[in-house]
């Protein structure tokens, strides 16, 4: 009995491993886990509606939440003053920055999508800088020409628009941080006139200070801001890069997105980007 029973334990033994051979012959190959990259981006810290918040509300972020989700990417978001971003960004201590508008020289501290001639369909959004003057002054823009500049026009520190102003023939005030410091200045007597962004121009004309100041109707400049990339980022990674900058382009022009946006972007203007 012993050898009868010993001899069925070592058939029932082989028979179970041929059956686990099978099995593990007819299922399918496990998939090797693919890691989700994470993508860090810095920004302005300061609230510029309807794009971004400080703590990380706005469109700015749904449509990298979009982004995100499309192609499978965590993206890590760091907040902080303007110039330090730009900086860390040509340092490679970050792999983008958003929303960057087009200077020459900005090609020096990170890639934009198309290069040297940006692809605009690949921008975020389209934004506009508008000219604020105080009450019965005599400041005025034609679309080509300043005129009647009796002081230094101010713009915040970093800005783009601060080329143009120059370009114009006009002192540039960049000492400030903030829109409304700027106001504070065109109120004192410190500027003849302010550079703004949409968005902007709407709260400051909306807010305490709107008796005494006014937009000039006609846009200084309305121009693409991008999701600038790293150059250590695009030269190892150059198509994950590509996919996050064709994403921005799907996203932007999903129906979700562009409920969103009709919804936020304000009549009075459409906001404004460093």
């Amino acid at each position: 009995m012993a050898v009868g029973s010993a001899w069925r334990r070592r058939w029932r033994t082989a028979a179970l491993g041929a059956c686990a051979g099978l099995l593990a012959a007819s299922a399918p190959h496990a998939q090797p886990t693919v890691a989700q990259p994470t993508v860090t981006l810095c920004y302005e810290r300061a609230d510029v509606r309807p794009w971004r918040t400080e703590d990380g509300r706005g469109l700015n972020f749904e449509l990298l939440k979009l982004v995100g989700e499309r192609e499978k990417i965590r993206f890590d978001f760091r907040s902080m003053p303007w110039k330090r971003c730009l900086a860390q960004l040509k340092d490679n201590a970050v792999d983008g920055a958003f929303a960057v508008s087009f200077k020459t020289d900005r090609r020096e501290i990170g890639e934009y999508p198309g290069g040297a001639t940006p692809d605009a369909s690949k921008r975020m959004h389209i934004d506009r800088y508008v000219l604020i003057r105080r009450k019965g002054s005599n400041v005025d823009w034609d679309g080509k020409a300043l005129h009647n500049v009796d002081g230094a026009v101010g713009a915040q520190l970093g800005y783009s628009v601060t080329d143009q102003l120059r370009s114009l023939n006009v002192t540039v005030d960049e000492g400030s941080q903030r829109s409304d410091e700027l106001v504070r200045k065109l109120l004192a007597g410190r500027l003849a006139a302010a550079a703004v962004g949409g968005s902007d121009a709407h709260t400051l004309l909306t807010g305490p200070y709107g008796a005494q100041i006014e937009a000039l109707p006609r846009p200084l400049v309305e121009k693409p801001y991008f999701l600038l990339l790293s150059h250590r980022m695009v030269e190892r990674q150059p198509d994950l890069s590509r996919r996050i900058w064709a994403a921005v382009e799907t996203a932007r022009n999903s129906a979700e997105y562009r409920k969103l946006e009709r919804a936020e972007v304000p009549a009075a203007g459409k906001g404004k980007q460093p």
